[in-house]
């Protein structure tokens, strides 16, 4: 063999080792990749689907809204609204921290405010950065396409009737749970039941796919409640005015069903708006109609004239001797503005005889007259279930001394809620039974307590006739073709050592119409300033204004029409036809 074709096959020899090589090692490579393949999808899946999911898969919130507040008649007086929040992921939000200016801006916050917020929640997944945006508002701040930037759905409670409902209706905090009023009171009811979804999400924390409904979302129950929004309305507007025009301190106007028990106005001067977080202080949203008490002066008389003609020892007829103007107990002088002499019942009532009144009560046994006063309702809770409500104040007849039952008949030493002091009078007016106080609309009235007869009811009913009548001191409460029933009140205020003489509570405490009542108003004024703040000039035109419109939107039948003339109809008709 020539050195020319052995150097030639030496060659070849080194090639076919090369190529060899060559593929050996790529057989390496491609085994190890098969290898790592078969690592990764067969004996590692678990494991990197578990790493994919913890990156790419979270758990997001499905809220659900409260229900639905209503008058008796449907009209919304809470509902809610649907908002967006915007929250971050701190850890995924940390690449892009030079955009905080920007990202500040979209949000309407203070740009080192959001920092620092941010920054100091770096070992959290989970911040709000800001809550209960409109959704358009929510859209321009996710435009930005922020890494960590996220938005969660939520609601907002909203109230349509603003300030004219605010204290009976009550509101919510930020995250949806009653705090005061009904929303406190039936926050059971109303709260829904947040869900709960597995989504997919980008890099940039977007949701792209929905892959599982973990838990569905349950909403709240809607509540009917006893309100007559219409008669809600006019007695705030006519509460309103009165405090302005008096210059008064505050107010409090309730309406009940007699029949049922429903409260179907409650209003509150001064008040608050619930859709103005600013605007929540204690003095401004406690609704003082079920809160606050105060002594109801003269308009206690009338249960004073119940008890003694429950005693068997009067009659409606029944004369007292009020001669001469005044009466002594212990040291304590009572006065009436005349001496009006030997009066029956009625005159009592219509005159407001602080004399007369006090020997009725003084005739009967404490236990008595205490036992009285605790089946109207007073020193108890209602059957409301208002939050906070007060239970009123009536001392035990055993600690009793005779000034304190002499005191108590016209309405000093005992202290009630203008809600407590509504029920009593529903009471005379549901012919001597009493319903239990609902807030909530109910389809049957529930069952009754017999507190006094029907013919006590009936007989008190008819003397507080006279006090709205000529010669009495309500006459302003009248309402043109209604019989009223009524009495006025005026008690000084209680002060440091003793009561002053210069701060007044007026109130009236009424029944319309008459003759078969429908409805139970109670109005209290509160220090009235001016010349005027006698009950009878204070707060009587205010129920006069509230029962003219109610009664005609409730349908009520007139119960005072002027007699006509024989024949009246027949010339009216006849004035109407046309001659021919």
């Amino acid at each position: 063999m020539t050195r020319g074709a052995e150097t030639k096959q030496k060659a070849e020899r080194r090639f076919v080792g090369r190529v060899t090589l060559i593929l050996g090692f790529f057989c390496l490579l491609a085994g190890s990749l098969v290898a790592r393949a078969v690592h990764l999808q067969v004996l590692d899946k678990d494991f990197l689907n578990q790493q994919a999911d913890t990156r790419h898969l979270r758990t997001e919130k499905i809220s659900a809204h409260r229900g639905t507040i209503t008058d008796r008649y449907g009209e919304p007086l809470a509902i809610s609204t649907p908002v967006d929040s915007i929250w971050a992921n701190p850890k995924e939000f940390a690449t892009a921290v030079d955009n905080v200016p920007q990202l500040a801006k979209a949000l309407g916050v203070d740009a080192q405010t959001l920092m620092r917020r941010i920054t100091r929640s770096m070992d959290k997944e989970f911040v709000f950065l800001k809550r209960h945006l409109s959704p358009e508002q929510a859209s321009q701040v996710l435009a930005l396409k922020l890494p960590g930037i996220n938005v969660q759905r939520e609601y907002r409670r909203y109230y349509p009737a603003s300030e004219v409902t605010g204290h009976l209706v009550g509101f919510t905090n930020i995250d949806d749970e009653g705090q005061e009023g009904l929303e406190l009171a039936f926050n059971h009811w109303l709260a829904g039941e947040s869900g709960a979804k597995r989504v997919l999400k980008d890099r940039l924390g977007r949701s792209i796919e929905n892959v599982e409904s973990i838990r569905p979302a349950r909403h709240g129950k809607d509540l009917k409640t006893s309100v007559d929004l219409r008669l809600q309305y006019l007695a705030y507007r006519s509460l309103k005015t009165a405090i302005r025009t008096y210059g008064a301190r505050s107010g409090s106007i309730v309406v009940l069903d007699v029949k049922t028990g429903e409260v179907l106005a409650m209003v509150n001067q001064p008040t608050y708006n619930p859709n103005d977080r600013s605007q929540f202080s204690p003095a401004r949203y406690r609704n003082r109609a079920i809160t606050d008490l105060f002594e109801p002066g003269s308009s206690i008389k009338p249960l004073i004239i119940a008890a003694a003609l429950e005693s068997g020892d009067y009659r409606p007829g029944s004369l007292v001797d009020t001669a001469p103007g005044f009466i002594t107990v212990g040291a304590k002088k009572i006065e009436d503005s005349e001496n009006l002499g030997r009066v029956t019942l009625t005159t009592i009532l219509a005159r407001s005889s602080n004399v007369g009144v006090t020997k009725l009560a003084m005739t009967l046994q404490p236990d008595q007259l205490w036992e009285t006063m605790t089946q109207f309702g007073f020193g108890a809770l209602t059957t409301s279930g208002f939050p906070g409500e007060s239970a009123g104040r009536l001392t035990y007849f055993s600690h009793w001394k005779p000034i304190n039952q002499a005191t108590l008949a016209y309405g000093y030493g005992v202290s009630v809620t203008p809600l407590q002091l509504a029920q009593a009078y529903a009471v005379l007016g549901n012919e001597g039974s009493m319903q239990s106080i609902s807030l909530v609309g109910i389809d049957q009235p529930s069952d009754t307590q017999r507190v006094v007869s029907p013919d006590t009811a009936v007989a008190v009913r008819r003397m507080l006739e006279e006090v709205v009548r000529p010669g009495g001191t309500g006459t302003k409460a009248s309402v043109d073709g209604y019989r009223i029933a009524g009495k006025t009140g005026t008690a000084w205020k209680a002060a440091d050592g003793g009561y002053s003489e210069d701060k007044y509570i007026s109130i009236f405490a009424g029944l319309a119409p008459a003759s078969d009542p429908r409805l139970a108003t109670v109005v209290v004024i509160d220090e009235p300033g001016g010349e005027l703040y006698y009950g009878s000039d204070v707060a009587a035109p205010v129920f006069a204004d509230v029962m003219a419109e109610s009664l005609r939107l409730l349908a009520v039948a007139p119960d005072a029409m002027p007699p006509r003339e024989p024949g009246a109809e027949l010339q009216a008709m006849a004035k109407r036809t046309p001659s021919r």
